[in-house]
């Protein structure tokens, strides 16, 4: 592998590594187009989707062009700021082609995200906060906190077995139904909607549709498109299975 060829891996390796994480798409490529100026490429250009990025260098005759998949997004801002930390290090002269080459490898081999135990208990406690929030009781705090515990260990489970996100946030929504209102008949709750409200919202697509709208803003049309219809996807999905519970029951 030549520089020129370790520098388009380089540049692409980071623009996957913040796409797959939930980098808005400027951000993306922002960096890819500063690292390609560290290592003194005057001409690189990006075309990025939420599911692919497109990257060249050079001009006519000499471009060279190269495509890499992004299959898999999630929502992970600390691998985010990892990948900028080493964007900085790059553009700082601190590191060589081969040395920011090998951190971004090891960087998308190391699981940084914090263990299903611990996302399932996060989700419970703000579930039962959220609920505070929009004005509920206090006899609801414990109803929502095992409402929003429950649905999001549905959403990780039904995702394994069945990798669909509509699916599993269908049903993670019908699970909190399901639960909330069996504490609300049983005596436990008192406000349903206030209970399932809390409960719902840390599946609730915010920082999907806070960079659709970004994108849409810095021009990016395409992705900013297409971020907003999977959060609206997500809307449907949540909404559609706390409906059919309320129908049944």
């Amino acid at each position: 592998m030549n520089k020129s060829e370790m520098i388009m891996e380089v540049c692409l390796l980071a623009g996957k590594l913040l796409l797959q994480s939930g980098a808005e798409t400027y951000r993306v490529e922002d960096t890819m187009k500063r690292i390609a100026d560290a290592f003194h490429i005057d001409e690189s250009h990006s075309f990025i989707t939420p599911t692919g990025i497109i990257f060249s260098i050079g001009v006519e005759e000499s471009a060279k062009t190269k495509l890499t998949r992004v299959s898999n997004r999630t929502t992970d801002l600390h691998k985010v700021a990892l990948v900028n930390t080493i964007s900085r290090e790059i553009t700082g002269e601190e590191l060589t082609l081969q040395e920011a080459y090998d951190k971004l490898k090891k960087l998308e081999k190391e699981k940084v995200t914090f263990p299903i135990r611990i996302q399932i208990i996060a989700a419970a406690i703000s579930s039962g906060c959220f609920l505070m929030m929009f004005g509920g009781a206090w006899n609801d705090f414990f109803p929502a906190v095992v409402s929003g515990g429950a649905g999001f260990t549905g959403l990780v489970c039904i995702h394994k077995l069945v990798p669909i996100k509509f699916l599993s946030e269908f049903m993670a929504s019908v699970i909190i139904g399901m639960v909330s209102v069996f504490f609300v008949h049983v005596g436990i709750g008192g406000e349903l909607d206030k209970i399932i409200i809390g409960s719902v919202m840390p599946l609730v697509p915010g920082v999907l549709i806070t960079n659709a709208v970004r994108d849409l803003m810095a021009d990016h049309l395409l992705t900013g498109l297409s971020k907003g219809a999977e959060a609206a996807l997500t809307a449907i999905a949540v909404g559609s299975g706390v409906a059919l519970v309320l129908i049944i029951f």
